[in-house]
Parts: C-alpha cells; sequence; structure tokens
C-alpha cells in the first residue's frame, strides 16, 4: 500500500512540533481529521491541513516531502511503522523513540535520538549537538535502539548513553561519548577534543586519533579483539565502512580513570 503523504505548501514562519504525525497516533484516522489536528507553535495557532498537502494512504509508512529547520519533534516517542523525511528537519528528531524507523534524507538539529529506547533512526547528512544525548535534568540519554549519522555529528554525542548504538561515518565534536554508563559508539574519523569525558563504562570506537586527549585514559596498546569482530556483525546491517573499522586492528584506551575507569577507548591504526 501506498504511504501517507504529507507534502509541505510553505516554509514555516514558527517552529513547529510535529510529534503528533506518528503512525500509531494516526493509525484509522480520515484524511479531514488528520488535517484538523493542531500543531504546537511558538505565535500563530496551525492545523496540519495549514501547513500540509495530504495524500491518504498507509499511516504506518508516513512520508513528509519539503522540509526545514523549524521543523521539530518530527517522530517523537513513535512506537512502530515508518517515517520517511525527504530533506532536513529541526530539533529532537526522533525523541523518545520507542520503535519503528525514522530515516532522515537531510540534516537534523540537535538532541536527534534524544533518550531514545528502541528503533533505528538513520540521517544521511549531518545532526547537531547532543544526539541522543539527555535534556538538563535528565540522568541517563540513549536506553536502546541504532543511530546512523552519515554525515557528522556535533558536540556531546552520545552523552550519558546507556545502551545501544550510534555510528557516525563522519566526524565527531567534543566530547564525543562524555559521561557513558554503557552502550558504543562509533566514529569513522576525527573527533573533537576529549573524547570519553568521565564515562564509566561504554565503547568508543574513532576511526582516527582526537585533537586532544584526556590525561585519565591508559593506553592498553594494540589489539585485534573479539569482542569488536562480534559488533562488526551486528553493525554490518547499518553500516559497512564501521563494520569494516571494527574488523582492523585497534589501539585501546582505558578510562576514565578519574570515575569509575571501565570504559574503553579504541582508535584505528595503521598497522
Amino acid at each position: 500500500m501506498s504511504p501517507l503523504v504529507l507534502s509541505l505548501r510553505r516554509a514555516p514562519d514558527q517552529r513547529l512540533d510535529l510529534s503528533p504525525l506518528v503512525p500509531h497516533a494516526l493509525a484509522g484516522k480520515t484524511a479531514a481529521q488528520i488535517e484538523k489536528i493542531e500543531l504546537q507553535t511558538t505565535r500563530t495557532p496551525v492545523a496540519v491541513g495549514d501547513l500540509f498537502r495530504l495524500r491518504m494512504g498507509d499511516a504506518a509508512q508516513i512520508r513528509i516531502e519539503g522540509s526545514g529547520e523549524r521543523l521539530d519533534r518530527i517522530g517523537h516517542a513513535m512506537t512502530d511503522g515508518e517515517i520517511t523525511v525527504e530533506g532536513d528537519v529541526g530539533a529532537q528528531a526522533g525523541r523518545l523513540m520507542r520503535g519503528g524507523r525514522l530515516a532522515i534524507r537531510g540534516s537534523a538539529g540537535p538532541w536527534a535520538g534524544s533518550a531514545m529506547t528502541g528503533g533505528t533512526l538513520e540521517i544521511l547528512r549531518d545532526a547537531g549537538d547532543h544526539l541522543g544525548g539527555p535534556f538538563a535534568g535528565e540522568t541517563v540519554g540513549m536506553r536502546g535502539g541504532a543511530i546512523v549519522v552519515r554525515g557528522s555529528a556535533g558536540a556531546r554525542a552520545a552523552d550519558r548513553m546507556r545502551r545501544g548504538t550510534i555510528v557516525v561515518e563522519g566526524a565527531c565534536g567534543a566530547y564525543a561519548g562524555s559521561r557513558m554508563i554503557a552502550g558504543t559508539l562509533v566514529a569513522l574519523r576525527r573527533a573533537g577534543p576529549l573524547p570519553g569525558y568521565l564515562m564509566q563504562r561504554g565503547t568508543i570506537v574513532l576511526g582516527a586519533d582526537c585533537e586532544e586527549w584526556s590525561q585519565t585514559f591508559i593506553d592498553c596498546g594494540v589489539h585485534a579483539l573479539v569482542a569488536m569482530r562480534l559488533m562488526a556483525d551486528f553493525v554490518a546491517g547499518f553500516s559497512r565502512p564501521a563494520s569494516a573499522r571494527l574488523r582492523a586492528p585497534l589501539r585501546r584506551y582505558a578510562g576514565d580513570m578519574a570515575v569509575l575507569g571501565k570504559g574503553e577507548i579504541l582508535v584505528g591504526t595503521r598497522g
């Protein structure tokens, strides 16, 4: 069956909360009911039909045509189904996702995949700061699922991550994997300063060296770890370049010794 298509009529003049437009919330609704759904904004009240042309289809598959950085909270708390966005999105895309698949064929703003517990989020270009991270006052960030970024990510990717997998095929900004509790972050290019800052457990894999190391990590030498080969098999379904990186020899750094010290950063070598 063809997907339910929402085509943006014009670029919005204010930020829009698109969290109501998820498969489980639209299931069983008619076109008229969907068009009357009110979207939270910063100024003027607006309904779906005011900004989008609607072409009915299977609500389990939603396609959003036309995009912009003012379209926030796409895929918020979605539980199943699939959402595809043809272009860029704003903040909090996929926040609190529990299942399903969200594909963004552009870039995403800050807090993409924030505190998600399941499902798959794919971003074809770049992601902003706090990828998979928590809001202020939240004790944990991402708790499950998978995030794949084909471009680069901003600062503090995987902050306070507790479970799940993040793959960034480009570079990461400063403090990648900061305060990690568990989980896996893979970045195939250089990371900004101080990756793994105050991480307790978890694994960070970098394809190249970072700009600045914390002095509280210990160099444990170069290894070909069996665990990484098993992880490579899992990651292959999301990113072949990441899978290849995990199969190569990696230099292991243990830390952060300033806290619990049971985490690790694995860095690609030329050998």
